[in-house]
């Protein structure tokens, strides 16, 4: 993963590059948090917005998640306050730092969120992995630029932290661990499941009423079109025809060569969540069903 070369540059909007030249003037093992919040907010928001619920989809894949998941039926009664929820804590807990008082509170209650629950591990650094491989993945098909070396080190650093900060040993020091892990867990645990296609389905249902209403007809179908086959088949869900699949990814590459010639984004992009219309605390995170019991362990969320 490279820079542009100098032709594509001179032919981008004169300040588009603004932002890595930034970038590339920063330590990415000191200044991760910077980095980071250049690349989700600025550089590539809703790439790494769409390639994080990508991830998402990833986890339904592993029939011990998606049971879990599947048996609390959050995704089927609260689906889009659920999506919410994990966004923002995500959200939280790096838009201040991951090691500031805000991030160490955010990732303090996802472990209380994980705490009514068995959840062993490995399942842990495969969850993680997900989230630093899904944006990696879709800045790279589809980004208006690749990736910078030291925007791969700053991600890594920061999905290294957070891990860290949830308990989780043993973690990759570089992106290509990361990688490596998650290939090597859906080898071993991805199987079509019952639990795999409900929660695909309701996590399409929760995309499709976010959407604008002329694209909704379509989001399914783009959905899988987006799909590696791995991934597709252990949600059983239908292939698409190969047109459609191609037209769809095309667009999406097409897209990203009309934003070089994008000024970069002054404000940074935060998500906007419709659970939340007047604004959230990190008391109202969570599950409906566990929200009394989680404020009681943390009166200051």
């Amino acid at each position: 993963m490279g820079v542009l070369n100098p032709l594509t540059r001179r032919l981008a909007h004169p300040r588009r590059y603004d932002n890595l030249r930034r970038i590339q003037a920063l330590d990415p093992d000191t200044h991760y948090d910077e980095i980071l919040a250049l690349v989700a907010r600025h550089e590539f928001p809703w790439d790494y917005a769409q390639g994080t619920a990508i991830a998402f989809m990833r986890d339904y894949g592993v029939p011990s998640i998606s049971g879990l998941l599947h048996r609390t039926g959050e995704f089927e009664r609260h689906g889009i306050k659920r999506y919410d929820d994990t966004v923002l804590i995500g959200q939280e807990a790096t838009i201040d730092g991951i090691d500031s008082e805000r991030g160490h509170a955010a990732v303090r209650r996802l472990n209380q969120i994980h705490g009514h629950h068995d959840i062993p591990d490995d399942e842990f650094a495969y969850v993680l992995a997900t989230t630093i491989v899904g944006p990696v993945r879709w800045i790279s098909q589809y980004g208006w630029r690749p990736l910078d070396p030291h925007e791969l080190v700053a991600i890594t650093r920061v999905t290294t932290r957070f891990g860290e900060l949830m308990g989780i040993k043993g973690l990759p020091s570089t992106y290509d661990g990361y990688l490596q892990l998650l290939l090597d867990y859906e080898r071993t645990h991805f199987s079509p499941d019952p639990a795999n296609t409900a929660l695909a389905e309701a996590s399409i249902d929760i995309a499709r009423a976010v959407a604008p209403l002329p694209v909704r007809p379509l989001v399914r179908r783009v959905t899988i079109a987006l799909m590696d086959t791995p991934l597709r088949e252990a949600l059983r869900l239908p292939a698409q025809p190969r047109w459609f699949v191609a037209l769809v990814r095309r667009s999406l590459r097409l897209r990203g060569r009309v934003l070089r010639f994008a000024p970069p984004r002054r404000t940074p992009y935060l998500h906007r969540a419709l659970s939340y219309p007047d604004g959230h605390r990190l008391a109202d995170l969570g599950p409906l069903s566990m929200l009394d019991a989680l404020n009681e362990r943390d009166p200051h969320a």
